[in-house]
């Protein structure tokens, strides 16, 4: 769809659509989400978030046609967010980031537990990398499990990030208080049954009751592709919203 056609107004209800784990090792699950999005939203009206080096496995340093790819869809207009840098989390944790850690991830949330300084080393490798492969500037930063420990929020306003998302807000580091878009993020879980169930459960009740809202966030995963009932719930999902919400760019909150 030509930029042309994309002014959107601060009435206007909003549609942010991404596509998490983006990874050299999810290459094909990667593509099949391509495929669902745009048969919805059109060529290139979502993000992507980028994993340097997918679990320690799968380096995008490493992966010349990988990145190929990106820069191909960058090109195109996709927004490329910094998702982390391995999205593991090998920190030990206690109390309330004892409970997110077992609780709203498969120790994947690899910003909850981790240092200052060890996160906005990260932060800057990871967006260093992303900016020299697709040769524009990364839309934002992304946690892994919409997960940041003290360090990731204090790190952020460092790092010179546009912006930054977790599962309820959308803002710009710096200003947390203030944030852009409000609302849970609509997502699937592919790893249990009963996550499973419980997100298609979620999604249905959704696709009613956040019509009214003025930006709604949609996620879809690599994992989701391997679940039949995951791609039928996402596909109706993105066919109800689109139906009254422009599909955009996290880039337009800012405007």
């Amino acid at each position: 769809m030509p930029s042309s056609e994309l002014r959107i107004s601060a009435e206007t209800r909003r549609l942010l659509v991404s596509i998490h784990d983006v990874a050299p090792c999810f290459e094909s699950e990667v593509d099949r989400l391509v495929e669902i999005l745009e048969a919805r939203l059109g060529a290139a009206r979502f993000a992507m978030l980028v994993v340097p080096d997918h679990w320690g496995r799968a380096s995008l340093a490493q992966a010349p046609r990988f990145q190929a790819r990106l820069r191909g869809w960058a090109e195109a207009g996709v927004e490329m967010f910094v998702h982390g840098w391995y999205h593991r989390d090998d920190a030990v944790h206690g109390g309330g980031a004892g409970f997110k850690a077992r609780h709203m991830t498969a120790g994947e949330g690899e910003f909850l537990g981790l240092s200052q300084a060890e996160v906005l080393r990260r932060m800057r490798d990871g967006k260093a990398l992303l900016e020299d492969i697709v040769g524009m500037p990364a839309a934002g930063f992304i946690a892994p499990a919409w997960l940041y420990g003290p360090g990731a929020m204090a790190a952020l306003e460092e790092c010179g990030f546009a912006l930054a998302e977790d599962h309820f807000r959308v803002w710009q580091p710096g200003n947390a208080d203030r944030p852009l878009a409000r609302g849970p993020v609509i997502t699937w879980a592919s790893r249990s049954t009963m996550r499973t169930a419980s997100s298609l459960f979620f999604a249905a009740l959704a696709r009613r009751a956040m019509q009214r809202q003025r930006v709604v966030r949609i996620a879809v995963h690599p994992g989701d592709v391997t679940k039949a009932s995951l791609v039928r719930s996402i596909d109706r999902t993105l066919a109800a919203f689109s139906a009254g919400h422009v599909p955009g760019r996290y880039a337009e909150l800012l405007a």
